[in-house]
């Protein structure tokens, strides 16, 4: 089971990955800079470093699924 406090749930469209809300500066539609051919990696072990181009903040990926986007460390959350 995918623990909910590390998930970051995201949207492919043509092509790009967007997420609904940056977990740090709360920007919303991020365009990611992870492509959809390297979720075939995060998911087969890769770690991937993923740097949002909104606010610089830093997180590692290191798993996938077809929704959602797992972090090694929790997310924060807006209250």
């Amino acid at each position: 089971m995918i623990p909910f406090e590390r998930a970051l749930p995201y949207d492919l469209v043509m092509n790009d990955l967007y997420i609904p809300e940056c977990p740090y500066c709360h920007s919303s539609n991020v365009l990611i800079p992870v492509k959809p051919a390297e979720l075939d990696d995060i998911r087969s072990g890769k770690k991937r470093l993923l740097v949002f181009p909104c606010c610089r903040s830093r997180l590692t990926i290191i798993d996938a699924d077809r929704d959602y986007l797992l972090s090694d460390q929790d997310l924060p959350r807006r209250r």
